[in-house]
Formats: C-alpha cells, sequence, structure tokens
C-alpha cells in the first residue's frame, strides 16, 4: 500500500535528485506516493559499510554526515549534507552493500524510498525507465568529460606556467647542489686552495694556515645554498600540492 503523497514539499524534493530529473510531472507525482516520511533524533545511525542498500533518502531537513574509515582507522568525512540533498541511491539501484557510514548530526526528517517500492514504480511504466536510463547517461556523459578534461592537465605544465626567473635558477642552484658534480667539485676546489697556499705560493700565500679565508668562503656557500634550496624544496611541495588537487578533483 503506498503512503499518500506529500504534494509540494516532496514534488521539489523529487525534483531535485538528478535520478528522477527527465522523469515528467504525472511520474513524479506518481513517485511521491512511493515516499515514506522517518523522523530522527541527532546521533542515530541510518547504516554502516555493509548494509544491505535497501533504501535511499531525501532530506527534508536536519543535516546527515556521510563518513568511511581509513586503513588507519580514522573517521574521513566525506560529506555533511542538509536540506534537499539525497544519498543511498546507487545502493538502492543496484542492492550492493553500503559503501559508506551514514549518522544523523541534528534532529532530522527523511524522505524514504525503499528499494521495493522503486522497482514497483519502474514496473508500472517501461517510459519511466527509459527516461531514468536517459538522466543517469547524461550524469555519466558529464562526468566522463569532466574526467577528460581533470587527467589531461599536467601537474608539471600546471607549475612551469607560474615559474619566475628566481624560482628557475633556485632550481638549477638546488639540483647542482645536490649532485655528485658539486661534490666533486668542492674538493677540488678545497685540495686546490690549499696546495696554492702551501705548497706553489710558500710563504706568499694570500691564505696561509689555518686557511681562514677557506673558511669563510665555505661558510658563505653553505650560507647561502640553505635557503636556495628550501626555495626550491617549498616550490616542489607546491606542486605537490597541486598534483594532490588534481588527484582529489578526479
Amino acid at each position: 500500500m503506498r503512503e499518500k503523497p506529500q504534494a509540494a514539499g516532496q514534488y521539489a524534493l523529487l525534483r531535485g535528485v538528478p535520478l528522477f530529473a527527465a522523469l515528467d510531472d504525472a511520474a513524479v507525482d506518481e513517485l511521491c506516493g512511493y515516499l515514506h516520511p522517518v523522523e530522527l533524533k541527532a546521533g542515530s545511525r541510518l547504516f554502516r559499510v555493509g548494509d544491505a542498500g535497501d533504501a535511499m533518502y531525501i532530506i527534508e531537513s536536519g543535516r546527515v554526515r556521510i563518513t568511511v574509515t581509513d586503513a588507519d582507522g580514522r573517521e574521513v568525512i566525506l560529506a555533511s549534507l542538509g536540506h534537499g540533498d539525497f544519498f543511498g541511491e546507487m545502493a538502492m539501484l543496484d542492492g550492493h552493500g553500503r559503501s559508506a557510514d551514514a549518522a544523523v548530526t541534528e534532529d532530522s526528517r527523511l524522505a524514504v524510498l525503499t528499494r521495493e517500492n522503486f522497482l514497483n514504480f519502474v514496473s508500472s511504466d517501461s517510459r519511466i525507465v527509459l527516461e531514468m536510463l536517459s538522466a543517469i547517461t547524461g550524469r555519466l556523459r558529464r562526468t566522463d568529460d569532466l574526467l577528460r578534461h581533470r587527467v589531461s592537465r599536467n601537474a608539471n605544465e600546471e607549475d612551469a606556467k607560474n615559474l619566475t626567473l628566481a624560482d628557475r635558477a633556485a632550481d638549477k642552484i638546488a639540483k647542482f647542489g645536490g649532485s655528485w658534480k658539486f661534490i666533486s667539485a668542492s674538493i677540488l676546489f678545497t685540495l686546490c686552495w690549499i696546495a696554492l697556499n702551501t705548497w706553489l705560493l710558500n710563504d706568499k700565500g694570500f691564505d696561509a694556515y689555518p686557511y681562514v679565508l677557506l673558511n669563510l668562503v665555505i661558510g658563505m656557500i653553505a650560507s647561502l645554498s640553505a635557503p636556495v634550496i628550501m626555495m626550491s624544496q617549498n616550490r616542489e611541495a607546491q606542486k605537490d600540492r597541486l598534483r594532490a588537487d588534481l588527484d582529489y578533483q578526479v
């Protein structure tokens, strides 16, 4: 037995669900009759990961939080939903287990469409199935276009567009400073300096033992290299954040 339609309120809620966007007014009115309201207190648990996907929910009032638990056992919030939002539609369609947890964070009133009522609704008219498939196909096409756009973006190219001359110089200096060429050049420079001031110039050396000037030069190189390398590392961190942002958008 179907529930009595909740007219304007539930009609507007259903019109906000993309899955039902292609339905005509008569079909939406009929679907309203399959909804039944549920009132829940804050702190109530709607379902957990793995529970049977036997219904979808549309929020008339209140708030619901969707979460998952990561590999480290920490709770990750996927969404905080409010009036007009919906969830659970995919599990209702395929009948598989829930892929996330749902908990009520504020006293809420939800419109519930069970899988059984949904199947009764779509079996009443084959045109309804075609209209819903059209809506789903449209969403898949838009998602496909979005993925192509996001995937085609390269983090290195995005970062290169904003590089300044100082950034490029810092990268090259940091790259050279972290190479065997720099180590070899530093050792060779130090040995030549010592040989020049110890044996070749004898008493006329400009930096006799204990090579105070050499220590000063090495200290200056080290003090200047550190901030340049940090600048390059900051840029790499910024690039990593950009790459993570692109991955998240995908």
